[in-house]
């Protein structure tokens, strides 16, 4: 996926920016994997093979998407990942 094309993506939920994390890119600067955060509701949506999973909540499978997050955890700056969505790592359950 182009940088470009992150740029004109908002949130589904709340319209809000989203901001990126990239993981991998190609040789032309095309993201391939990494993940766009919701700023307001956190929510978080991976880039898979560059493409973008923004589903809403009930359609998206998180058993499909846990292989993936837990290869990133590394990259999640102690932060944990519930319900779809990034949590800092002082809000964490117990």
């Amino acid at each position: 996926m182009k940088l470009e094309t992150i740029a004109k993506l908002c949130c589904p939920f709340d319209k809000e920016d989203l901001e990126l994390k990239t993981i991998l890119t190609d040789d032309q600067e095309n993201i391939l994997e990494g993940w766009l955060t919701c700023g307001s509701c956190k929510r978080i949506y991976p880039i898979i093979k560059g493409i973008p999973i923004m589903n809403p909540d009930e359609y998206r499978e998180a058993h499909l998407e846990q292989p993936v997050l837990e290869r990133w955890q590394k990259e999640l700056d102690g932060k944990e990942i519930k319900d779809f969505r990034l949590l800092e790592e002082n809000s964490k359950e117990s």
